[in-house]
């Protein structure tokens, strides 16, 4: 839909009006304020982008520093300079990319000549690192790729091999370098790049593919939505071109058969796109491909793919996301499962994936100009993405489950925020979200200014018939209040639209089916101009105020913050007989640093009224300056009331480990059914046992649920001396077959010098029944890896039931291994 124009316009400085729908004229298309076009003034926005610049994006430069080094043997290796060959690895630059387009924005927004001079040095390194050709993949350009991995030759396995995925990135981080400096090194090396995709892909090449068109979709999606940036900067059709001809082949050229990530829906490849009505599969890749079928249409002006979107969003909306805004609920694939399927405790929701949510409602509402996508924007944006990064900018989820009691590892082998991972998309994907942050407040058509998320910010917006500057004053999320002064050079007639987000109603605290509040208030936004004030319908998610607006005009919004108990759909197993509580845009969470007793044993019955809740501001420490709530509820096993006390979900674990629970439970009988249960290895466990234990040590141990502070603390554990050399193993029988999602080891290595050290390497073995052991496939991002002091997860790359697991190693020659605990994710059982 077209920014809407009202064609009745009532002048006057204290008079203002909003009209219906069927007064509106479509005039103009909708178009963002880019960040770099609004200062942000603000307390909330502000001092994250300012941590960006000063420790995030530092930190996640020295962090890729080996993807520079593998582009620079790269480089070597095609100009005869000796060297090493590059490290095979499919994604990382991947991640040096995505954090160089941070550091892009953040140039935009405070120029720095040191940081621009290091972007410089690695622009080169990665233009020596490109072929002639525009070929652009280390490990194939050298000749040593992990063939399983990539394939035994370019393009040869488009599927994973993430080729395609990892120059979508670097063409988002040409055109923000470009626009940031005007240098265009850089962007022309991304156009040289896709100008050989096309070729290669929908043209032929002899050098590659036996001179045959590709003609097939990656399997991970993102140049998609990047070939429509390149498009927008250079102008170029061809690039448009390319993204439709991506979108239009996937699940119509290539099929592929098989369970978990070989599955047709895995990476969106069941139908074509235009068919498509429901998310599936890993949920960044569908949601990047969903924003790039968005950017097609809006910059084709058409409505290819509106339908089939349209069907994606609602169901999500309807069945899929988290409250946190959390997409991907599904360990193991990453990705969507069934309709209803939302667990707390085991679930999945990637910021990565929160992060594109971001981007792909962002994209349909300048679509549509409709406020429920603003409203499921900001839910991702407030709650799941910025829970991804801790409030230092130093630590990241890649997980975000919504309870954990603070013992089990859910981050990739931690129970807490990591400083970095081996797959690292989280940490520059968070921060280049942060750093455009202030794009997603304004937008405009000819005639009209939307304000979509509010914060206190300075603008100034071309319209048809002049310009107007916008001074906001709010502390928003934190507070409803929100003014803006208008200044124009003459009084000229304009529409301005603000967002009335859905949890200011009494139904539904975001669109859909599945959150509405257990609470009803008698509370509603109220609106002035020049200080008088209005009545004015919602529609579609907005107040229209159309008048002739003269310099110095004032608005005040105040949106209702009361504190909001919420109920989920019955269908949702996991959130029965439970409460989330809100405020605002924000989930707050209860956290165990708060609450004496364990998160578990707090109960929120059906008696307590939030407008009894005590919103205190917190003075001290790490969460300074944040809203908390204290609500009076219930304990298991005493009389007494208990205090509860919750902070917003985005700001926990930054307090140290600890449990957390965002859902609590409504009666005494539910928390103590949802306590968690002692590590009774009876009731899963048949037999342990190794291919030898030392005499001091116990196989035993490594089930004990005794989690070590690092891997040489002297604690009870398996180690394999003096065997030095020897390959080893510890087998697991189950009781009865089990439905293995993951499972994560947490090494003992007792120092250099010692005895005991990580393995060279390992892997997985099962059985089922009787069967022959089976060597376990590991996921496609997966590692099986050997880091100190913390659990190394690995998931299977698809199902894997099993009655005996066994972890099979091979130390350095003259060590012996040794574990301290091992963990297992079971699915459904």
């Amino acid at each position: 839909m077209k920014a809407a124009w009202i064609s009745i316009l009532l002048s006057g400085c204290l008079s203002c009006t909003s009209v219906s729908f069927s007064d509106i004229k479509p005039e103009g298309n909708i178009e963002p304020v880019t960040f770099d076009q609004v200062k942000l003034t603000d307390h909330f926005w502000a001092p994250w982008q300012k941590k960006q610049g000063e420790v995030t994006i530092p930190t996640a430069l020295n962090n890729t520093e080996p993807a520079v080094e593998n582009l620079r043997r790269t480089a070597h290796f095609l100009h005869g300079i000796p060297d090493q060959l590059p490290v095979p690895h499919r994604f990382v630059s991947s991640d040096l990319f995505k954090i160089m387009e941070s550091a892009a924005y953040s140039l935009q927004i405070a120029p720095d000549s040191c940081l621009e001079s290091q972007i410089d040095a690695i622009i080169d390194i990665i233009d020596s690192a490109q072929q002639e050709d525009g070929y652009l993949y280390e490990a194939h350009i050298c000749g040593n790729p992990i063939v399983s991995e990539m394939g035994d030759r370019p393009y040869a396995y488009v599927l994973h091999s993430h080729e395609l995925y990892d120059m979508g990135h670097m063409y988002e981080g040409a055109v923000a370098y470009y626009r940031a400096t005007g240098k265009e090194k850089w962007l022309k090396i991304a156009e040289k790049n896709a100008r050989h995709i096309q070729r290669v892909f929908f043209e032929g090449d002899p050098n590659y593919n036996d001179g045959k068109p590709v003609n097939q979709a990656p399997g991970h999606e993102e140049i998609e939505l990047a070939l429509c940036q390149l498009y927008r900067v250079t102008g170029d059709t061809l690039y448009l071109d390319m993204a439709r001809r991506f979108l239009d082949i996937r699940g119509v050229t290539f099929h592929t058969e098989g369970t978990g990530v070989y599955s047709p829906t895995y990476a969106q490849q069941h139908l074509p796109v235009r068919q498509q009505t429901r998310p599936v599969g890993h949920a960044v890749r569908a949601l990047y491909l969903y924003t790039g079928m968005a950017d097609v249409d809006a910059l084709s002006g058409t409505n290819e793919y509106a339908s089939a979107l349209d069907s994606i969003w609602t169901n999500t909306m309807n069945t899929r996301i988290h409250i946190t805004g959390g997409l991907g609920a599904m360990q193991g694939i990453e990705g969507f499962g069934g309709e209803y399927q939302l667990p707390n405790r085991d679930t999945y929701n990637e910021t990565c994936a929160a992060v594109a949510n971001v981007f792909f409602n962002n994209r349909m509402f300048l679509a549509s100009g409709d406020g429920r996508y603003a409203d499921a924007l900001e839910l991702s944006l407030f709650n799941n993405a910025l829970a991804g990064i801790n409030l230092e900018g130093n630590r990241f989820f890649y997980v975000n489950p919504l309870e954990t009691d603070g013992k089990r590892a859910f981050n990739h082998g931690l129970p807490e925020r990591a400083e970095w991972f081996y797959c690292a998309c989280c940490p520059p994907n968070i921060s280049r979200l942060l750093m455009q942050i202030s794009g997603y407040m304004y937008a405009h058509s000819d005639n009209a200014v939307y304000a979509t998320l509010y914060a206190s910010s300075e603008t100034e917006i071309p319209l048809k018939e002049g310009r107007v500057k916008i001074v906001q004053q709010s502390d928003y999320p934190f507070d409803g209040k929100v003014q803006m002064t208008l200044q124009l050079e003459s009084p000229f007639p304009f529409v301005v639209y603000l967002r009335i987000p859905t949890w200011t109603g009494n139904d539904r605290f975001v669109p859909g089916d599945l959150y509405r509040f257990r609470d009803r208030v008698n509370r509603t936004f109220s609106l002035k101009v020049n200080g008088r004030r209005i009545e004015v319908p919602v529609k579609n998610g907005f107040v229209a105020l159309g008048r002739n607006w003269h310099s110095g005009d004032r608005i005040e919004l105040e949106l209702p913050m009361p504190v909001r108990l919420v109920k989920a759909h019955e269908a949702v197993a996991a959130d029965r007989d439970r409460v989330a509580v809100t405020r605002g845009p924000l989930v707050y969470c209860a956290e165990g640093v708060d609450n004496d007793s364990l998160i578990q044993r707090l109960y929120l019955p059906t008696s307590v009224d939030p407008d009894d809740a005590h919103v205190k501001v917190v003075e001290r420490g790490v969460l300074k300056g944040i809203p908390a709530i204290d609500l009076s509820g219930g304990e298991v096993g005493t009389e007494t009331a208990a205090k509860i006390s919750l902070i917003p979900y985005f700001a926990w674990n930054n307090r140290g480990i600890g449990a957390m629970s965002v859902w609590l439970p409504e009666t005494e009988k539910q928390a103590v059914e949802q306590l968690p249960v002692s590590f009774r290895t009876s009731d899963w466990l048949k037999d342990l046992k190794s291919s030898y234990c030392f005499s001091g040590d116990d196989v035993w141990a490594v089930v004990d649920g005794v989690i070590p502070v690092s891997s040489s603390e002297n604690i009870a554990r398996w180690t394999s001396y003096p065997q030095y050399g020897k390959e080893q193993f510890v087998q697991f029988d189950f009781t009865v077959p089990k439905s293995i999602g993951g499972l994560q080891v947490f090494w003992y290595d007792d120092g250099p010098g010692r005895a005991v050290s990580v393995p060279v390497d390992w892997h997985v073995e099962y059985q089922r029944g009787n069967d022959e052991w089976v060597r376990m496939e590991k996921y496609v991002t997966d590692q099986f890896g050997t880091e100190k002091d913390r659990f190394n997860l690995v998931h299977p790359a698809e199902p894997m039931v099993a009655s005996s697991i066994r972890i099979v190693m091979q130390p350095k020659a003259d060590k012996v291994c040794g574990i301290t605990e091992v963990q297992f994710d079971f699915v459904n059982n």
